[in-house]
């Protein structure tokens, strides 16, 4: 039998988990979790230069410089499985008068997500770079682990409510400890990842980075879990603890 405080915990941390996962969800298929300000363009020299940049960033081979060169000057944004430029809906280039700019995504597939990064981008001579090369694929990896453990969780929930016992709120709460660590996980994965990316790589004049809402999304998430895994983890003691008592009352 579950009293009313223990059914009002398992309630708000199903609302907390679920919320948890859409916000996490959404984080992962975005392409926002940084974003780059570029200066206008202006010469038809750069305009030129542009042009071919864009060209190798949607038709050309994946390779780090030029994706990472494409980002800087053309207002890119990165997400976990997406890259992003900004280009003129027509032809020209020319910001007199200002084009309309529309943005062009493309995604990175498995076998580019697990393509080594080497100490100087785009140089394979350079050595592979161990650190960021992890980074990125444990950036990729744990955000799918986190909802993984949510899903594992939810299902021995529905089965626990079928049986109806609380006893597996316990281990439920501990994947959603567990699912929150990991998303925290990806955030600081990606933030260390791109600060060493910026070291290697000469960001151009006048070029500024900032951090996306999909970054921000997935970093509300991880307290959401942990949130979710506190009140599992007290309604199942406090549930264990009224039994024990009751059962000690009755013997007695």
């Amino acid at each position: 039998m579950v009293d009313n405080r223990h059914a009002t915990a398992l309630v708000i941390a199903g609302v907390l988990s679920v919320l948890a996962s859409v916000y996490l969800s959404v984080s992962i298929g975005s392409p926002h979790w940084f974003r780059y300000t570029s200066p206008p363009v202006r010469a038809e020299p750069n305009a030129s230069e542009l042009r071919a940049l864009q060209d190798e960033f949607l038709d050309g081979d994946f390779d780090e410089k030029s994706v990472s060169d494409a980002l800087f000057r053309m207002n890119g944004t990165l997400g976990l499985w997406w890259r992003c430029v900004q280009t003129p809906a027509d032809a020209h280039w020319y910001r007199e008068p200002d084009p309309k700019m529309v943005m062009e995504c493309v995604s990175f597939t498995l076998s580019q997500q697990f393509t080594p990064k080497y100490k100087e981008p785009g140089n394979h001579n350079s050595g592979e770079d161990l650190i960021r090369t992890y980074l990125w694929r444990c950036q990729l990896l744990l955000p799918l682990v986190s909802l993984g453990l949510v899903v594992l969780g939810g299902l021995m929930g529905f089965c626990a409510c079928l049986c109806g016992s609380l006893t597996p709120a316990l281990f439920i709460g501990l994947l959603h400890l567990l699912a929150g660590l990991c998303s925290l996980a990806t955030v600081c994965c990606f933030l260390a990842g791109m600060d060493l990316l910026h070291r290697v790589s000469v960001l151009p004049d006048r070029v500024d980075g900032a951090l996306g809402w999909s970054l921000y999304l997935a970093l509300i998430a991880s307290p959401l879990h942990m949130m979710a895994a506190a009140l599992l983890v007290w309604a199942a003691r406090s549930h264990s603890q009224s039994y024990y008592r009751m059962t000690a009352y009755r013997v007695a």
